[in-house]
């Protein structure tokens, strides 16, 4: 193959129109056999695509922030909603080093099983992931350097959080278009995986579970008005089936099971927030169709540096919007190749948008930012957040032998209203409720009926 020789002296919108030919392959080397031959991703990419100040001839650099100064710049960089909170809304982006070592750009165990078991993934008649013999996936991305939608959505659905076992401790704020926060809450999100399981003991299935993917829980700690109120959705293995939804109501004091289809609702008053926008792809994936890739660029996003290690609970300052308080204090980097997914709601024929658009690091798979557009096919509701190792300097959090890897904060935010709603992951909440990852009383304490009505009653 021919290379092109890049340089700075290229037209932006042919530098990107150029990197879309090269797509899904790297540009200067086969993307995925650079990764598991020198698991950098440096080599399969000019400086153009991995540096900030190459693309926009020096004049944004590393610690530089973009506003609506300069956010023409690289306008063709961001998502549509980063770029209206950046140019109209007065959010500024700080911009950091472009991560390029991959272990780092998920959990070890994961990645290291992504490596592993490559090649080993496919689709039965049902359109579910399977190995070989017909039993469920076993762990790790199951379509590494896939160019296909279908699969980077399996991927994901497969696994959200990229460990057998997260607890969250997570504080909301629901912020007005007069900028106001009008609600506030506390929460704790729980997921467990009972099938493809690398850390948790029985692997790779806990077998009295194994029909299904997963076990997930909010519970809502804060305010009074909301405390208890709790949801707990199991999910079948099969992506044909919705999961089944039960809920705490503390004002009955009792669990309801749910209509489980009515995932275009937020959860609590003022949250911009639903069920279905859980990690781009909070619903089974067949209730979702007609997946296709619509592009290819880069981008700039949040993939480290997010973890705010100065504060003791994690939290993070803000700054933006009518009284300084609409956005989280966001970094982003250059990401060399994003992948431009767009699918279809077949499933829900009452659902208030007619499709969703995700961008997707072609490196690891992982959502960049998620844009959802209404049944005129106006943008709707945005979705964006930043994934990062907790680690800075000497402070770090660990996950056994490894630092811990996970999200740090998102902004949902709502075009046609001016809602947004940004929530990070914070370190603990009052009541005891702390985040953890890969320990099994999660289950116990947070993933069955009794523990909603104990949490509920708490």
């Amino acid at each position: 193959m021919h290379l092109h020789k890049w340089s700075s002296r290229l037209n932006r919108r042919d530098f990107l129109r150029y990197g879309s030919a090269f797509a899904g392959a790297g540009v200067l080397a086969p993307l995925w056999s650079t990764i598991a031959s020198a698991g950098d991703v440096s080599k399969a990419y000019p400086d153009e695509l991995l540096s900030i100040e190459s693309y926009t001839r020096g004049k944004i650099k590393v610690g530089d922030y973009i506003t609506a100064d300069n956010v023409e710049l690289v306008k063709e960089l961001l998502d549509p909603a980063k770029y209206k909170h950046v140019s109209e809304m007065g959010r500024k982006l700080k911009v950091v080093a472009t991560t390029t070592d991959w272990m780092k750009m998920g959990p070890w165990e994961y990645q290291n099983a992504t490596l592993s078991n490559q090649g080993m993934a496919r689709f039965d008649k049902a359109g579910n992931v399977r190995v070989a013999d017909g039993s469920p996936w076993i762990g790790g991305h199951p379509f590494p350097g896939s160019d296909s939608a279908l699969e980077l959505f399996a991927g994901l659905t497969l696994s959200w959080g990229r460990h057998d076992a997260n607890l969250f401790a997570m504080k909301e704020y629901d912020v007005n278009p007069l900028g106001e926060i009008d609600y506030q809450y506390d929460l704790v999100w729980a997921e467990l995986s009972p099938v493809g399981r690398l850390v948790l003991e029985p692997q790779p299935y806990w077998p009295k579970h194994r029909d299904k993917l997963r076990f997930n829980t909010v519970v809502y700690t804060s305010p009074e008005s909301e405390r208890g109120a709790s949801y707990l959705n199991v999910w079948p293995y099969d992506q044909n089936k919705f999961p089944d939804l039960y809920g705490y109501v503390p004002y009955f004091r009792r669990i309801r099971q749910f209509p489980t289809n009515q995932r275009f609702e937020p959860l609590v008053p003022g949250s911009a927030l639903y069920l279905s926008d859980a990690w781009a792809a909070g619903d089974p994936l067949h209730a979702w169709g007609n997946y296709k890739v619509i592009g290819r660029q880069p981008m700039l996003a949040g993939l480290s540096s997010g973890w705010n290690s100065d504060h003791d609970n994690w939290e993070h300052g803000v700054h933006g919007g009518p009284k300084g308080d609409s956005f989280f204090d966001s970094v982003v980097e250059m990401v060399p190749e994003a992948i431009i997914c767009e699918a279809e709601p077949i499933g829900f024929p009452r659902a208030p948008i007619s499709k969703k658009r995700v961008w997707f690091d072609a490196r690891n798979q992982m959502p960049l930012a998620m844009v959802t557009f209404d049944r005129a096919g106006v943008p709707f509701r945005s979705f964006d957040g930043c994934y990062c190792q907790f680690e800075n300097g000497t402070k770090n959090v660990m996950n056994g032998k490894h630092p811990y890897w996970s999200w740090a904060y998102f902004h949902a935010y709502e075009f046609q209203s001016g809602r947004i709603t940004r929530v990070e992951h914070v370190k603990e909440l009052k009541g005891g409720h702390k985040s953890s990852v890969n320990d099994p009383s999660i289950f116990p304490r947070y993933l069955t009926h009794s523990a909603l009505s104990r949490l509920g009653r708490a």
